[in-house]
């Protein structure tokens, strides 16, 4: 199952940049402005906001392999939907179907890791993770070839043949079983039952703020190149890739050294992201590639981290405490993108992208926080 979610999580690293590698066409078609493609990222983020929260209760009660098989596929439907005379709507409303799918395999995967592993998942996930680091490199690449010979929408029906073939494939993995209900007698039950207690906010703010910065810093890339830097499209586009190459660096890197990746990271992480953001900025135009690829470096351990400690909190409840920590990324997802360009729009894309630095010390405040609690023991 982890080579299969090796896979999984390569082409959600694909769908993940799929709007931002694809702004300069989705702009030309539909007269976007910055407000306009902040909404495309946040319609993405909503239906991952579903389908990682509607997945957690899901993963803890049913068989796991029909939950991946209908969530694959309808990821892939919908992207082989897109068509080039789909209007603004129809592509909003299909981002959101592609959000729900592949938001509801996330949890699955995500959450089979941490109950696999247990305290030790933290590295685990960041290999997974790594292949969505590793998608999203790559997918800027392969929608500009694709648009030199074909309409920017077949970068979208790639994406969804492979999520069709991960479905067929998932027929010969096997996945586990879910674990049985806990007795309502089990004197270890009522401390993890508070899956809405306050343990679980400091996760979630972290998830908030991280999900959020990524998704801004992806979608406003090629417009803070172009109109904030007086760069070309293509600059804006390895931006893109330096930026997820830096993640996969960050994920990658902690693992060569013996330590243990927990929540003083995430204090770090965010303290560190925000300096390279703000000093990046300030730099201006020849360091877009450097800055948004440090910042990746940066905070690449975030996500990860946060999963796998958020799956030692409640450790009998691991699916539906993974899915709502993720489900506050994707409302980060969707609210800051879009408030990114309400500011972009008022004030200049360079002081939008100037504004992560906030997001950034957020994610330290919230690792702070978690950093507190002490883990609940299986």
């Amino acid at each position: 199952m982890f080579g299969l979610g090796l896979a999984v999580f390569f082409c959600f690293g694909l769908v993940l940049v799929i709007l931002g590698a694809n702004q300069a066409g989705l702009e030309q078609d539909f007269g976007l402005d910055l407000t306009e493609t902040g909404l495309l990222a946040a319609m993405l983020a909503f239906g991952i906001f579903i389908g990682v929260v509607g997945a957690g209760p899901l993963f803890d009660r049913l068989p796991r392999r029909p939950l991946f098989i209908a969530a694959s596929g309808i990821a892939g439907l919908a992207l082989l939907a897109i068509q080039p005379e789909t209007g603004f709507r129809g592509i909003c409303f299909l981002i959101v179907v592609i959000g729900v799918g592949t938001g509801a395999y996330d949890t699955l995967f995500n959450a089979s890791i941490v109950e696999r592993f247990g305290a030790r998942a933290a590295k685990p996930m960041s290999i997974m993770h790594s292949a969505t680091t590793i998608g999203a490199v790559l997918c800027p690449a392969l929608a500009a070839a694709i648009s030199l010979r074909w309409h920017w929408t077949r970068s979208f029906h790639v994406i969804g043949v492979a999520h069709l073939l991960l479905a067929a494939v998932s027929m010969a993995v096997r996945f586990p079983a879910p674990k049985p209900a806990v007795a309502l007698s089990d004197p270890h039950e009522s401390p993890n039952r508070s899956t809405l207690s306050t343990r679980l906010l400091p996760f979630a703010l972290v998830a908030f703020a991280y999900v959020g910065l990524e998704g801004t810093l992806t979608v406003f890339a090629v417009p803070y190149a172009t109109d904030g830097l007086g760069l070309s499209t293509a600059r804006g586009q390895a931006s893109i890739s330096a930026f997820w190459f830096g993640l996969l660096i960050g994920r990658l890197g902690p693992l060569l050294f013996p330590i243990r990746l927990e929540a003083p990271a995430l204090i770090l992480a965010g303290l560190v992201g925000a300096l390279t953001i703000g000093a990046g900025v300030a730099l201006g135009a020849g360091s877009i590639e450097i800055t948004l690829g440090a910042f990746g470096v940066a905070t690449g351990c975030v996500y990860p981290v946060m999963i796998s400690a958020v799956g030692q909190q409640f450790p009998r409840s691991r699916g539906t405490a993974a899915g709502l920590a993720a489900g506050a990324g994707a409302i980060g997802g969707l609210t800051i993108p879009w408030l990114t360009g309400i500011v972009g729009d008022e004030f200049g894309i360079s002081s939008a992208i100037g504004s992560m630095t906030l997001w950034s010390v957020v994610i330290a405040i919230g690792g702070l926080a978690a950093h507190r609690l002490r883990p609940i023991r299986d």
